[in-house]
């Protein structure tokens, strides 16, 4: 029997930064938890790799958007108010984590697929588009979260010597044309591939759809 988990954690609101800094706590203690979180205010944040010097963490300083860097890969992505933020922490060890992890996005987000479902919102997780180098959710890096050919969701990973965090973003709104201002794209109506639950009709109290997240992401690796 798979072991189970020992934090399945839900918070709402709170900043991105404080999101991100529960789930690094998590990812220290190494063992099996969930976390998800619903946004207060907008921010910024870019992978581990992304150079002080990227153009897009300037036009957020033009913008006046806060900004904050992620232990895990990949480049930007904006996060709004009212956004959801999720989390897996396994053990390095835990067969649930398999050679397979760096392509195991659609196995550790099956919840957020099946969440969705419920309010029959189709969703499948799918290679990332190749349509931007600066925003992640539309580069050609991972896989993204995507409902009726446009992007609501992403993720990426970052793996210690004790355990792996791969945690992500579902949109609940959009706004294309902050994205637009943040980010270069070679033809601006790449933004309109990106889409939130609001624009598909899903209205849910956000503490609802958080704790819905969590009960099935946690479900769907067995932690009871």
């Amino acid at each position: 029997m798979a072991p189970r988990a020992s934090v399945v954690e839900v918070e709402t609101p709170t900043t991105f930064a404080e999101a991100l800094g529960a789930q690094e706590e998590l990812l220290r203690d190494g063992l099996p938890a969930v976390h998800v979180a619903v946004v207060r205010g907008t921010a910024l944040s870019v992978g581990v790799g992304v150079p002080e010097t990227a153009p897009y963490l300037r036009r957020a300083g033009e913008q006046g958007v806060p900004t904050v860097r992620r232990s895990s890969g990949g480049t930007g992505i904006l996060h709004l108010d009212g956004d959801l933020v999720w989390a897996i922490v396994l053990p390095r060890s835990d067969p649930r984590v398999g050679r397979d992890f760096v392509q195991g996005y659609g196995r550790f987000g099956a919840g957020l697929v099946q969440a969705l479902a419920v309010h029959y919102v189709s969703a499948a997780w799918v290679p990332a588009p190749g349509l931007s180098t600066e925003y992640c959710p539309l580069s050609s890096r991972g896989h993204v979260l995507e409902v009726g050919g446009r992007v609501m969701g992403a993720a990426a990973q970052h793996l210690t010597g004790t355990a792996l965090l791969h945690h992500g973003t579902l949109s609940v709104s959009t706004d294309r044309e902050l994205v637009r201002r943040l980010f270069a794209f070679p033809d601006p109506s790449i933004a309109e591939r990106l889409v939130g639950l609001a624009e598909r009709g899903i209205d849910l109290p956000p503490k609802r759809l958080a704790d819905a997240v969590a009960r099935e992401l946690a479900d769907d690796l067995g932690f009871g």
